[in-house]
């Protein structure tokens, strides 16, 4: 009796110990469902559930919304009418290169609203690698799994002699043949949103496992049993079947922007693997991403919370570069519409991501950004531009240079392989033109900027107050990139001088920044809570703080140290009370802001993101640490409300995971990474190059936040910040956390992190 005993203890501990190692796989702890309960009127991310690989070309996801509809999967709807190859960057900018695919029976039906079925959350398995769903009104599951540029289905059928599936190429052009010899569809859709040359198309191939024994095309919703081949408007195809209950057929799909010829060479990324194969490779490859960084807490929310953050910040920029035969990167330009050597990326918002997505991958995956860089040289020799936002060509949207950050802080942090001295050209050239058709790309409004110091009010740009800010960043990263590369003084001197141009708009009587005229008046009249106007998403108290590369030059604008942390604290105290006439709506991004009970601060919209950590710079940096923790504690989590805003292509999500780990990039073209609190008892990161740098704060706990005591090394640290460089070289940094605030650490003006004019003070 005792050995039976011991037998059945030792098998349960085994289970156990198996089940701890399964759910310490970073991928387990992902949700892709975060942020997809979210509508046009309020966001909680606006994501929807990607299942794909890291920076892959296809994403996949099931399709809740309407055709057109940029809210393509909600969390709210109760009905899938197909999963869809999506390359949706946000619901603002909406789709390209769409086909969908969609399992039925009963009747061939082609309708998105007839063929729909409802579905539950509760038979439902969404993981970034795999997706899983029961279809009840087909009595059919659907199973989905990834490569970069291709992807296997599994549909099992009931016992049906009348067991279809639906291809939908969607509306604005496409193209359908079916091959019965083959079991094959291929075809094209030329379906977007903008952004693309006159020539696009994706063109998608499709293999079956079972033999047809019922085809048809369909015609703008005219289903079709005598032809094998359609060209129009709406262009669909419906192959049919019989099925034993329990039967899986097998669809193996790429795509290609190129060529249907390269849409073949992209399926044999699925190679002769089996669906299981193919999953288990996904999974993988997921863990290897996520676990970049190994954390160690007993808090399972957080971890939750982590990965999946983690797992969006992956995502995009995505790769719109193909493999060709010749196994070389090759891809069809958005540009100018040719095929052309080298790498591409694309579905990106610099205006978002320059913040901290850029750092990220700079610090954690450098050999992915490199050839990221590597793709803006190709999208600058292919366009005349840096993108400012691209899906996937140049598209009119928000405001800012941001380009220039983005390829300045890759090279001051090390990043090479790529051609810098054209990236370099790119940046000048954007600093002082604006696209003839894209106003938002290179700089609208530099003819004004250049010779006044900012763009007016009164000339007709709108939210000319923000550009200047962001032009001002921008300058500042030309500048310090071009130190960099040995550039002449001569060179430089212009975005030097430019670089101090955001104190040109700041107004002592509210110590805010204010739109200014032409004459050099400000706008009048102003009211500092109007959103828009002259800034971005934003009102002048969220904006003020733009001024990423000098915050201690804006310090002393506020006359000092103590006045500075006094606005800081009035962004949380004043109430949420908002002028949103300039829209003629409540916007989603207001609503955001105004039921967080956070005062104004407005954490779902990307201007005001950085602001917590000035407190660095003005030697009360306790209050950073409680103001980061409230926001982690009470914006984040891992439910499908998870967000705060628009998630933005990682930028979001991003924002967490440096937070968590206890530093921020606040201005990206410096080494510096501003101190705020860790979330983990534990954080480890793997660099590329082969060090670890271990984040250790045993006693943190919900009523320890504070930072007692830091160390780096074993040695005290004081300063409100750390280097690039101390994290590239591996290092070991202890936070001593405490339920009170120390209010005599990293006080000292010396301990606060770069700024511009104590640089050029210093010299």
């Amino acid at each position: 009796m005792i050995k039976l005993r011991n037998l059945l203890f030792g098998a349960l501990l085994v289970f156990v110990q198996a089940g701890v190692r399964a759910a310490t796989d970073p991928v387990d702890y992902v949700s892709t469902l975060v942020g997809t309960h979210s509508s046009y009127k309020l966001s909680t991310g606006n994501t929807y559930p990607a299942i794909a690989l890291p920076w892959g070309m296809n994403f996949w996801t099931p399709q809740t919304g309407k055709m057109g509809d940029g809210w393509a999967y909600t969390y709210d709807a109760d009905r899938i009418r197909g999963f869809k190859e999506t390359h949706q960057p946000s619901p603002w900018i909406n789709d390209y290169g769409q086909v969908a695919l969609m399992p039925v029976t009963g009747a061939p039906v082609f309708d998105e609203d007839k063929r729909a079925s409802w579905f539950s959350h509760k038979a439902e398995t969404a993981t970034p690698y795999y997706y899983k769903v029961y279809l009840a009104d087909h009595d059919v599951t659907t199973e989905i799994t990834p490569t970069e540029r291709a992807a296997y289905f599994r549909f099992t059928f009931p016992d049906s002699e009348h067991s279809y599936v639906v291809v939908d190429g969607f509306d604005q052009g496409s193209y359908m043949k079916v091959i019965p010899s083959e079991n094959k569809i291929v075809g094209y859709t030329t379906k977007n949103s903008g952004g693309v040359p006159e020539n696009f198309k994706n063109y998608f191939v499709m293999e079956f496992s079972k033999p047809f024994t019922y085809t048809a095309t369909v015609s703008d919703s005219t289903i079709d049993t005598s032809k094998l081949e359609v060209k129009t408007d709406h262009a669909g195809a419906i192959v049919g079947f019989a099925t034993r209950r329990g039967e899986q057929v097998l669809v193996r799909v790429a795509s290609s922007f190129i060529s249907p010829e390269q849409a073949e060479v992209n399926l044999k990324e699925l190679g002769q693997r089996s669906f299981e194969e193919v999953k288990q490779a996904g999974r993988q490859r997921w863990n290897e991403v996520l676990g970049r960084i190994e954390v160690k807490d007993d808090n399972l929310d957080n971890l939750r919370t982590f990965y999946s953050c983690l797992y969006r910040s992956v995502l995009f920029p995505r790769s719109f570069y193909e493999i060709g035969a010749d196994g070389k990167p090759v891809h069809y330009s958005p540009y100018n519409g040719q095929v052309l050597p080298g790498y591409m990326f694309t579905d990106t918002g610099f205006w978002d991501t320059f913040r901290c997505l850029f750092p990220l991958l700079n610090l954690l995956y450098p050999s992915v950004n490199e050839k990221i860089q590597a793709g803006l040289v190709c999208a600058y020799n292919e366009s005349g531009f840096l993108p400012e936002w691209a899906s996937p060509g140049h598209r009119g949207c928000m405001v800012g240079n941001n380009s220039a950050s983005v390829v300045a802080d890759a090279y001051l942090k090390g990043l090479r392989g790529y051609d810098i001295e054209t990236l370099w050209k790119a940046v000048v050239h954007g600093a002082n033109s604006v696209h003839p058709t894209v106003s938002s790309t290179g700089r609208l409004g530099y003819e004004y900027y250049n010779k006044l110091g900012y763009v007016p009010y009164d000339v007709k740009i709108n939210e000319s107050a923000a550009r200047t800010l962001e032009y001002a960043y921008d300058d500042w990263c030309i500048y310090q990139l071009g130190l960099k590369l040995g550039k002449s003084k001569k060179e430089l001197k212009p975005f030097a001088r430019r670089a101090l141009n955001y104190r040109n708009l700041f107004d002592k009587t509210y110590k805010l920044m204010r739109g200014r005229n032409q004459d050099g008046s400000f706008q009048s009249p102003f009211n500092p809570l109007k959103w828009g106007d002259a800034f971005t998403e934003g009102n002048s108290w969220h904006y003020t703080w733009s001024v990423f590369h000098d915050p201690q030059g804006l310090i002393d604008l506020m006359g000092g140290r103590e006045m500075f942390c006094h606005m800081l604290d009035s962004v949380f105290s004043v109430p949420p009370v908002f002028d949103e006439s300039y829209y003629g709506q409540v916007i989603h991004e207001i609503r955001e802001m105004q039921i967080m009970n956070m005062g104004n601060y407005a954490h779902g919209n990307q201007p005001i993101q950085h602001m917590i950590y000035l407190y660095d710079y003005a030697g009360e940096p306790w209050k950073a640490q409680y103001w980061l923790r409230q926001v982690m504690d009470r914006m984040y989590n891992a439910q499908p409300d998870g967000y705060c805003g628009d998630e933005d292509n990682g930028q979001t999500s991003a924002w967490y995971v440096f937070s968590a780990l206890g530093f921020y990039p606040v201005c990206p073209g410096t080494d510096q990474y501003v101190l705020g609190a860790p979330l983990f008892k534990q954080a480890v990161l793997h660099l590329e190059n082969g060090k670890t740098v271990t984040i250790d704060a045993p006693a943190n706990s919900k009523d320890n936040f504070y930072v007692g005591r830091l160390t780096v090394d074993g040695k005290d640290y004081e300063k409100n910040y750390l280097t690039h460089s101390q994290l590239l070289d591996g290092a070991r940094i202890n936070f001593e956390m405490v339920a009170q605030p120390n209010k005599q650490r990293a006080t000292a003006p010396e301990d606060a992190p770069y700024s511009y004019s104590r640089a050029q003070g210093s010299k």
